[in-house]
């Protein structure tokens, strides 16, 4: 039977709920939503886990509760737990370098400067596995200078204009990774990638 490790970035708590950190986490609790599956925090696993079976495959989701900085702890217990390999791995991430709304699968590559990849990348002692950032777009000071103020983007709350576009975006890589035990795993990526926002 084949399994499918899907890992979402983000933090835990209702006070992050609802920020753009939390995409990661986001898209698997709607996935999981659609299936009638409830998470559950296991502590050997440093995640809040799910799972279910589509199409004979069996989906395991993961929620880390160890802070976005520290998501390799996380990461290292289930890889190390399921014996898996690392190819088996989807990490879910949002990305501020991307415009709101674009989707980019890529099989490895640097964190990018984000703290969850960094973190991952430092505790597999490899860039080689599967991610796919979600754009949350470049934060902005008022003035339209540089100036801006990253950790306020990211840790802000997703506003209702930001939603409309995100919720096409969240259905469109949940219909993606619903085919990833059907479909050519090359065929997805080339989805996701071309996928814009006013496609839906």
């Amino acid at each position: 039977m084949d399994e499918i490790y899907l890992i979402g970035l983000g933090n835990p708590g209702k006070k992050y709920s609802k920020t753009r950190h939390n995409i990661g986490f986001t898209v698997l609790e709607k996935l999981s939503k659609k299936y009638n599956s409830n998470f559950l925090l296991k502590d050997k696993l440093k995640s809040s886990c799910t799972e279910f079976k589509i199409n004979d495959y069996t989906y395991r989701l993961f929620l880390p509760n160890t802070f976005m900085n520290n998501s390799g702890d996380a990461v290292q217990a289930i890889v190390d737990w399921y014996k898996i390999n690392l190819d088996q791995i989807f990490i879910i991430v949002d990305d501020k370098d991307l415009p709101l709304g674009k989707i980019r699968f890529r099989k490895k590559g640097s964190s990018g400067g984000h703290n969850g990849l960094k973190s991952i990348i430092e505790k597999l002692k490899t860039d080689n596995f599967k991610r796919i950032r979600i754009g949350i777009g470049h934060p902005l000071s008022m003035k339209g200078k540089d100036n801006f103020n990253t950790i306020s983007h990211v840790l802000g709350n997703i506003s209702l204009e930001e939603k409309l576009i995100l919720d096409k975006v969240y259905k469109r890589v949940i219909e993606s990774l619903e085919q990833l035990n059907i479909k050519k795993e090359e065929f997805i990526i080339n989805d996701l990638n071309s996928f814009h926002k006013d496609q839906i």
